[in-house]
């Protein structure tokens, strides 16, 4: 690990949320609870503090999941909105999702979850996981509810994502739920499993794209060198022919695609079928001239297998060796 990145580390394991529980009563009436609290966290540019490990969650995106299943944390979520795709869990923590009560799945034509504060607030949450259009950490603050977003979705980002930023995010939940043994074990555990996949991924470099195409037509984009597709990809042994832009995503065009021409294209979605967001690459005027749709070398893959950093980038490192692998 990095000088960089271990200090970020130990930066995020100082953690500290404030307000757990503060929907019920103010900051004066909260007892300090446990030997390991306070705990104060910087997520996305601000300090929260917890007094407590929190006992009421709402979720409002998938991202967290992986993150509470490893911890055993998952029964203390008491509400979910958005979606939870069935691909991404394994059987214990699907019945554990399916035992939470859904509040809504509605989403924009954008894809982003709509659902009221109101909503929200009638739950008496301790915490919120994942920001939504209208619910952002200052709305919440009003209602003195804290907020947790995975720094990958935060506005600033991660400058230099890796597979460390999944542990680090492990184990600030870890501290945040009273879990740290349970963090630093699943924490080891995960960095052996990325170096064993990475170490076979030796062999003549290739190039590909992670894209993210719109179904029924649409914008394309594509996934650059601070998204989590970067060490995805280099782990897996390619070379992201769109690695020199410094930006998570942005639009591309076919052109600019033809002219890279990567060797693999991952397709992302986070709705629709695998065939839906092929066809939405094929659909595009041009696109039979790709190597990658010449060779059958295009992998629909669901967005959250790539990002943000999680146990599921791990499995989706995984699938990639498992389709790409054999083949170089």
């Amino acid at each position: 690990m990095s000088t960089r990145r271990t200090a970020v580390a130990a930066a995020l394991s100082a953690l500290v949320l404030t307000g757990c529980g503060l929907a019920n009563g103010s900051d004066d009436e909260q007892a300090v609870e446990g030997d390991n609290f306070p705990v104060t966290v910087e997520n996305c540019g601000a300090d929260v503090t917890f007094n407590r490990a929190p006992e009421r969650v709402v979720m409002l995106k998938s991202a967290a999941v992986p993150f509470l299943a490893e911890l055993g944390v998952l029964d203390r979520v008491n509400a979910r909105g958005g979606e939870y795709p069935r691909e991404y869990y394994d059987d214990e923590t699907w019945e554990q999702l399916n035992e939470i009560p859904a509040l809504t799945g509605k989403t924009d034509s954008g894809g982003h979850l709509l659902i009221s504060k109101e909503v929200v607030i009638e739950e008496e949450p301790d915490l919120v996981l994942g920001e939504v259009d209208n619910l952002n950490r200052d709305t919440l603050a009003s209602a003195k509810i804290p907020l947790l977003e995975e720094p990958a979705m935060c506005a600033q980002g991660i400058d230099d994502p890796g597979y460390d930023d999944v542990v680090s995010q492990l184990r600030l939940y870890g501290e945040v739920f009273d879990k740290s043994e349970e963090a630093d074990a699943a924490a080891q555990e995960i960095e052996a499993k990325v170096a064993e996949l990475s170490a076979t991924a030796e062999g003549e470099q290739r190039s590909a794209a992670v894209l993210f195409p719109t179904i029924g037509g649409g914008t394309t984009y594509a996934y650059g060198s601070k998204s989590m597709a970067q060490p995805q990809l280099e782990a897996a042994g390619f070379d992201n022919v769109f690695g020199d832009a410094h930006e998570r995503v942005f639009e591309v065009t076919l052109e600019e695609l033809l002219d890279r021409d990567p060797d693999v294209i991952i397709l992302l979605h986070s709705t629709g079928t695998s065939a839906d967001v092929t066809k939405a690459l094929t659909d595009l005027p041009g696109s039979s001239s790709l190597a990658a749709v010449r060779n059958d070398a295009v992998m629909p893959l669901l967005f959250n297998f790539v990002e943000p950093p999680s146990p599921l980038s791990v499995r989706g490192l995984e699938m990639i060796l498992e389709r790409f692998g054999e083949s170089r």
